[in-house]
C-alpha cells in the first residue's frame, strides 16, 4: 500500500507539470508572434527557465525559506567523486563516436561528423553549464520532479516518466520557425531524451542528489551530439519517422544504456534521492 509521502507527491508533481507546461508554452507562443528580436529572446528564455521557478515557487508554499535555500544549494553541491564529472561530460559523445563506428560496420562508409573543434564544446559545455538554462531545467526536472516521482514509481519508472514530460515539454519548439529543433522528428526526439532521462537519473542518484553533474551532463549533451549529427537537414515533419540511420543507432545505444542502468536501479536502489 502507498505511503502517505507517496501519495502526497503525485499531486505535487502532476501540478509541477501542468503549471510549467502552461507557463512555458504560453511564453514561447507569445515569442513566435513578437517581431521584436529582443523580446523574443527574452520571451524563449524565461519559457526555458520556467520549470526552476516553479520548483522554487512550489517548494517555497510547503517548506518555506529552508526548502528553496536547501534546492538551490544542489546546485553548487561540487563536492562528488571525479569519475562522475567524467561520465557527464563524455556520456554522450562517447555514445555518438561508438555510432560513428557502427554506421561505419554497417554502411561501409563515415557518417558526417560535425566540424566544431573538441576545445569549442567543452568550452560551450562549461560555460552554459553556468550561465545557460541548465540551472532553470534542473531546478525543475531532477530537483523537484524527479524525487517527488520516484516516492511512487521508483527512481527507474520516475527516470523513464520524467523523460516523457521532459521531451514533450519542448514540443511547441519543433514549430518555431529558426529554433534547433524545427523540423526534426519528434518521436525520434522523445526516444532519445527519454534514454537520456535514465542516464541523467542514474549519474543524479550516484552523486547525492547534486544537481551540479546533471547540469553539466545536460549542457554537454547539448554541445556534443552533433559531433555525429542525428537530424535530417531541411526535414519538415515533426510527426514523421526519420530515416537517418544515426539517428536510429543512436536512439539504439542510448537504450542499451538506459536499460542497463534501469537494471542497476531496480536492483539496487539508491538511498539518495533528494526530496526538500
Amino acid at each position: 500500500m502507498a505511503s502517505e509521502g507517496s501519495r502526497r507527491s503525485l499531486p505535487d508533481s502532476l501540478g509541477f507539470f501542468v503549471v510549467t507546461f502552461v507557463v512555458s508554452w504560453g511564453f514561447w507562443l507569445a515569442a513566435r508572434e513578437t517581431s521584436a528580436a529582443g523580446l523574443r529572446w527574452l520571451l524563449l528564455y524565461l519559457g526555458v527557465f520556467t520549470p526552476g521557478f516553479v520548483a522554487l515557487w512550489l517548494t517555497g508554499r510547503t517548506t518555506r525559506r529552508p526548502g528553496v535555500v536547501a534546492l538551490l544549494r544542489r546546485l553548487i553541491d561540487w563536492q562528488v567523486p571525479a569519475r562522475w564529472y567524467a561520465f557527464a561530460l563524455g556520456y554522450m559523445a562517447l555514445v555518438k563516436l561508438t555510432v560513428a563506428a557502427l554506421h561505419r560496420v554497417v554502411t561501409g562508409t563515415w557518417p558526417v561528423f560535425g566540424n566544431v573543434p573538441w576545445y569549442a564544446m567543452l568550452a560551450a559545455t562549461l560555460f552554459s553549464t553556468v550561465v545557460g538554462g541548465q540551472a532553470g531545467e534542473e531546478l525543475g526536472w531532477r530537483g523537484y520532479a524527479l524525487p517527488r516521482l520516484a516516492k511512487r514509481f521508483g527512481l527507474g519508472g520516475a527516470s523513464v516518466l520524467l523523460g516523457v514530460f521532459w521531451a514533450g515539454w519542448h514540443l511547441p519548439l519543433f514549430f518555431f520557425p529558426g529554433a534547433d529543433l524545427a523540423g526534426q522528428s519528434f518521436l525520434v526526439y522523445v526516444l532519445q531524451v527519454t534514454a537520456l532521462s535514465v542516464a541523467m537519473a542514474w549519474l543524479y542518484a550516484n552523486t547525492r542528489g547534486s544537481l551540479l553533474p546533471v547540469m553539466l551532463m545536460h549542457a554537454a549533451v547539448n554541445n556534443t551530439k552533433d559531433i555525429v549529427p542525428s537530424a535530417e537537414t531541411g526535414a519538415a515533419n515533426p510527426w514523421g519517422a526519420s530515416q537517418s540511420l544515426v539517428a536510429w543507432l543512436t536512439v539504439t545505444l542510448l537504450w542499451l544504456c538506459a536499460g542497463y542502468f534501469l537494471l542497476r536501479m531496480r536492483r539496487n536502489p539508491h538511498p539518495a534521492v533528494c526530496l526538500t
